[in-house]
């Protein structure tokens, strides 16, 4: 049976309007979105950092809208952007380079949020983008005020090579399952929104990539969150996060969990991450 709370708190995700913008950010457009509650408290906005091949669409899956429920849960207002080659951004102009995490991080994101008005904000950032986040808040700690970090990768593993040659082959199987149901986000940049992703990261002189000296540079709190079954990643990035950050840190392996705790255990994960954001304040979500 369905409470009156619960009732309530759903028309209140039903409710809270989306606005769509398009941002010019070094001559490119980025499409944009605010997930506004109503009655929006004057705290700093989140801005939530999508995967490696994710979009602002890929963070709702069937009857899970996190933005909106972060919103509704917070009374905070939710900024969301495409990265450009994603979504509905513009193509990427030109292969990525192995210093393209730190590109996004330390020259882009910046600029979005400028373009954006946001001065300062909490992330909350997934994969690709958790390790955007971090990042940035290495090199713009005046600018953060908390973090939440899903199944970020701090340094390269084998597993994370394995898993996306994996996906790679997965793309390029016959049966096209895969490559279909990402062009539903990506349109028909598909192919390089894929390539420019998946190429990258399997380039030989990639697996140097290690941020770990820069995570001593964070000092926002930040909360680390992994699946315990990640495709992508082993309980050693939790463990680099809490060893290096400057700042209070608390780490979560996620039990019956891959690669993307906010659908695979959403009522777990969601209530935590809601929890971390508004202090000890405890919100049903």
């Amino acid at each position: 049976m369905i409470g009156r709370f619960d009732l309530v708190f759903e028309q209140l995700i039903s409710s809270t309007p989306r606005r769509s913008l398009t941002l010019s950010v070094d001559g490119y457009s980025l499409a944009a979105e605010w997930v506004e509650p109503p009655d929006a408290s004057d705290e700093e906005p989140i801005v939530m950092l999508h995967e490696g091949l994710g979009s602002i669409a890929q963070w709702v899956r069937r009857d899970i809208d996190v933005p909106a429920r972060l919103a509704a849960s917070t009374g905070r207002p939710i900024f969301l952007y495409d990265r450009l080659g994603f979504g509905r951004s513009d193509p990427l102009p030109r292969q990525r380079t192995p210093r393209y995490l730190y590109e996004e991080a330390w020259e882009v994101l910046p600029r979005v949020l400028d373009a954006a008005g946001i001065e300062k904000a909490a992330l909350v950032g997934h994969s690709d983008g958790a390790s955007i986040a971090l990042l940035f808040a290495a090199g713009f700690p005046d600018r953060v005020t908390a973090l939440v970090s899903e199944a970020a990768h701090s340094f390269i593993e084998d597993v994370t090579l394995s898993g996306i040659v994996e996906a790679r082959a997965a793309f390029h199987a016959p049966d096209g399952r895969l490559r279909r149901a990402l062009a539903r986000f990506h349109g028909d940049k598909i192919d390089a929104t894929f390539s420019g992703w998946a190429d990258v990261w399997l380039k030989p002189d990639f697996a140097a990539f290690d941020m770990r000296d820069d995570l001593k540079r964070v000092v926002c709190p930040v909360l680390a969150i992994q699946g315990e079954g990640d495709e992508y990643g082993t309980p050693r990035q939790l463990d680099a996060i809490a060893e290096a950050v400057a700042g209070p840190v608390e780490t979560w392996l996620v039990e019956d969990c891959r690669h993307i705790p906010h659908f695979q255990a959403p009522d777990r994960v969601l209530p935590r991450i809601v929890d971390f954001l508004n202090g000890s304040r405890s919100v049903r979500i």
